[in-house]
């Protein structure tokens, strides 16, 4: 079984939205993510802070920056992700329908590099 990282699509808008408004959201996932562990194919996953609590670190020219925000200035960033094992690409792509059902977003679908 390969892994692959299904990477949810977010925007800004979507943490504007009341926890009234996302409880079902939530609710959704949390059905998606038990019938991973189920099925034996979680491996991990989790939602992330919104965008403003990241920053990025760079350190390739033998010193240290860390700045403030996001490495790309986009409308659209990465909101969450699960990690999880599926016998081919297919498959995968056929989970990542039900996580972007379940999340009401994009979800990205990226085969992790062989060992």
């Amino acid at each position: 079984m390969t892994q692959y990282l299904l990477a949810v699509h977010s925007s800004s808008s979507d943490y504007d939205r009341s926890f009234e408004e996302m409880q079902p959201v939530f609710e959704t996932v949390d059905r998606f993510n038990q019938k991973l562990v189920a099925d034996g194919i979680w491996v991990f996953g989790g939602g992330l802070e919104r965008i403003e609590a990241a920053t990025t670190v760079d350190g390739t020219d033998g010193k240290t920056l860390v700045t403030d925000g996001p490495y790309l200035e986009t409308k659209e960033y990465l909101g969450g992700f699960w990690v999880i094992e599926a016998a081919d690409l297919d498959a995968a792509h056929q989970i990542a329908l039900e996580a972007s059902s379940a999340c009401g977003g994009k979800v990205e679908v990226r085969p992790f590099q062989a060992e």
